[in-house]
């Protein structure tokens, strides 16, 4: 039995904020209905191009997702390559995140369809932030995440909070760029690809788009999607998302409560230009398990979290997370007289209060400084905000384009962590005994650093003939760190001090089309990833740092992508050379880093989908993946020997239907050094469907009801080590979650 999240039926604000949406909505419905030309249409999605038509005011995207050219097959692909593209790319549209992923779900559901991406959600799609999201055997924090082309990440070890941003309603599309990218390609961690996410934007007519949805666990999600259409001369068009969600999960005592609002605003300036404002605000309270032992499961069953029992560290209100995050950014773009301006100027900030028990499912026994029976915990806070700017500029000059640009990007963070008394609510004076005050007596850390990164970029494409084109350049990374720590990470000591890299990396791709519907390329490039913030966790980092250079990586990947009216197939090959792998080891007892071998990937990936006629359709994907680390030739951890996915589709008319089905080949986890745990493989089936009508209501243009289960199978074998018990070392596992539904009603109204 699970419990429910405290203050998950106090959704007064979320019902009210709906309210004034609707009553600000009616007069520009008014507006939109009397508004006579010089509208702007949608920009285009990443699988469906706008025509030629009045395209002078279509908003512009400003990251340069690469597009497909139209077809009646890529409206239906789950995922699709593109014949635009110079390396692997898998391209999810708004179709399949709106009809196949969880109402609850977030980019990295979205994501995990994608070949050679592997993904553990343990408490449901998007009710937990997701254990694992691997793209090829890099990890989260190896490869880039941008939300409208702005790179974001937690500064320390450039990781991603899925739970904590843009919401699966305000989610446009989402690319798998599998690949460091060109020269243009920006973020601190380009060399295991890019997942970019591209949020809603407005659509040309008034539109009001309230929904509902129910599911397993008492999983409910309320909100709605207002679109102005046009309502100035100048066709300025708006949309707002109003959403709130409560799940008690899949795990037995870990409920969520979200609340998300989302506001895009596009302007155009004349005929060329387009001007952005774009902004979310993000609610999260969730309680958190950090796996389950065998003989738990055994003893619980397979979904046990946390309890609740106040006696133990596994109880639920001593593991929560309580975050807050907001982004905003101002896009412009123009176009004139052979010219293309991009700039973003944008912020974002992520403030959490995270509390846990000491050895949460472990046996460390209770004990604290006040009483052998209080139970042992941590308090931490972990907040940044970053401030930034990325500027591209482009030229035609002589047979092709020139392109440059620069990003910069400056976050700050305050993170502390404190030993504490459960029982007692207070301060748990272990840390460092006898020191002057109760809180510097049970400090772990308190820290304070930041973050600049700079990155110029210039590159050229070379159009050689109408079928060919070369792309070059290079990226030049500044990156630097500081740190303010009055007690530092793992030493417990005070540290302030500075360190900066810097790296080139050059790229060159060659692209060639066969006809419009067929094109391939060939990439080389290097890729980065910055240095992590546990450099400085020791008593002097100047040791090691003076002999660690950045991870990097060299690239070299074939592909092709054909698309025709009833059929998209896309293929590559790669083979990819990652070095100065930075580990650790103890010199006198004090850690030190150093760069020590590397890991050797290389694969193959094909993905396509077929019109059969009469509605059905035939999806699938699959991939052969390696990765072998160099210093002992062991397989890499959390990679999948092998993924595949094969998907059946009906899509006539007002009905939709799916049946999806994702294999996970085996992969490896070291637990510790008498267990290496092999995991896999497993498959996981997903049922959809959906029928749109015209209810012949005053008002009301279409009713549309949805139906998801997933998990078709119930299949809930383990598919994940969490980690080792604090204590013993003993293993903790997260399984899948087993079968659950979700059912929908939403509708279009005025």
């Amino acid at each position: 039995m699970t419990a429910s999240t405290p203050a998950l039926y106090r959704r007064t604000p979320v019902y009210l904020a709906l309210c004034l949406a609707m009553a600000v909505a009616a007069p520009i419905h008014a507006q939109d209905a009397g508004a006579q030309g010089n509208n702007a249409a949608s920009g285009p999605s990443a699988v469906d191009n706008a025509s030629a038509d009045g395209a002078a005011n279509n908003p512009k995207t400003l990251n340069g997702v690469q597009v497909s050219a139209s077809t009646a097959v890529s409206s239906i692909a789950i995922t699709q390559g593109s014949t635009i593209a110079t390396q692997p790319q898998s391209i999810i549209g708004s179709t399949y995140i709106q009809q196949n992923v969880p109402p609850t779900g977030d980019y990295s559901d979205v994501a995990a369809i994608a070949p050679s991406v592997y993904t553990v959600t343990p408490n449901g799609a998007g009710l937990m932030e997701a254990s694992v999201v691997a793209i090829r055997g890099f990890q989260d924090g190896q490869y880039n995440v941008t939300f409208d082309g702005i790179p974001w990440m937690d500064s320390n070890d450039f990781t991603h909070h899925s739970t904590s941003y843009f919401t699966n309603q305000e989610t446009g599309s989402v690319v798998v760029d599998r690949g460091p990218g060109t020269a243009s390609t920006l973020g601190n961690a380009t060399f295991g690809g890019t997942i970019s996410v591209e949020s809603i934007s407005p659509q040309a007519k008034f539109n009001v788009n309230p929904y509902i949805s129910f599911g397993s666990w008492d999983t409910a999600i309320e909100g709605a999607r207002i679109d102005t259409g046009s309502f100035t001369s100048s066709g300025t068009t708006a949309v707002i998302n109003l959403q709130n969600g409560e799940s008690d999960g899949y795990l037995t005592y870990a409920g969520q409560r979200r609340q998300s609002v989302f506001a895009k605003v596009v302007q155009p300036l004349g005929e060329n230009t387009t001007l952005t404002f774009a902004g979310m605000w993000n609610k999260l309270n969730q309680y958190v398990p950090l796996g389950t032992t065998k003989a738990e499961m055994a003893q619980y069953g397979v979904n046990y979290g946390l309890n609740n029992d106040p006696t133990s560290q596994d109880y639920y209100r001593y593991n929560q997370d309580k975050i807050n995050t907001n982004m905003g950014y101002i896009g412009l773009h123009s176009e004139f007289s052979g010219w293309t301006i991009d700039n973003k100027t944008y912020t974002y900030g992520y403030n959490h209060f995270g509390f846990n028990g000491l050895d949460p499912n472990g046996e460390t026994p209770n004990g604290t400084a006040y009483d052998a029976n209080n139970v042992p915990g941590q308090h931490m806070r972990n907040t940044n905000r970053s401030w930034g700017d990325i500027f591209r500029l482009g030229k035609d000059l002589g047979p092709g384009e020139v392109r440059t640009g620069v990003w910069y990007d400056h976050q700050d963070d305050l993170r502390w962590q404190y030993e504490f008394d459960d029982t007692l609510d207070t301060y748990n004076p272990v840390a460092n005994p006898g020191a002057s005050t109760p809180a510097l007596a049970a400090a772990d850390r308190r820290m304070n650093d930041s973050l600049v990164t700079i990155q110029p970029f210039v590159e050229y494409q070379w159009n050689i003939t109408d079928n060919a084109y070369l792309v070059g350049g290079a990226k030049y990374n500044y990156f630097k760190r500081n740190i303010d720590a009055p007690v530092n990470q793992k030493t417990g000591t005070p540290l302030t001090y500075s360190k900066d890299w810097n790296a080139t990396l050059p790229s060159l791709a060659f692209h060639y089309a066969f006809s419009p519907n067929w094109t391939a390329y060939a990439q080389w490039a290097k890729g980065y990833l910055a240095p992590n913030l546990n450099l400085f966790y020791v008593p002097n980092p100047v040791v090691s740092d003076s002999a660690i250079q950045p991870e990097k990586t060299t690239n070299i990947q074939l592909g092709s992508t054909w698309s025709s009216d009833r059929l998209t197939l896309s293929g590559d090959i790669y083979k990819i050379n990652f070095n100065n792998f930075v580990q650790s080891h103890k010199v006198a007892g004090v850690t030190e880093f150093y760069n020590g071998g590397g890991v050797h990937y290389k694969g193959v990936e094909l993905e396509g989908a077929y019109m059969l006629g009469g509605g059905f359709s035939v999806y699938a994907n699959g991939s052969l993946n390696r990765a072998i680390q160099t210093t002992d030739n062991q397989w890499n951890a959390n990679t999948p020997h092998k993924t595949a996915a094969l998907g059946f589709i009906y899509s006539s008319g007002p009905i939709y239907a799916s049946l999806v089905d994702k294999f996970v080949g085996k992969t490896y986890y070291t637990a510790n050094a008498e267990d290496d745990t092999p995991i896999g493989g497993y498959a996981v089936a997903n049922f959809a469907a959906s029928y749109t009508f015209d209810p012949h209501i005053s008002d009301v243009k279409d009713f549309k009801i949805g139906f998801q289960i997933n998990n078709l199978f119930n299949n809930t074998t383990i598919n994940y080590l969490a980690g080792v018990t604090g204590q013993d070392n003993t293993p903790l596992y997260f399984t899948i979650p087993a079968r659950n539904f979700n059912f929908t009603v939403s509708a279009d109204l005025f």
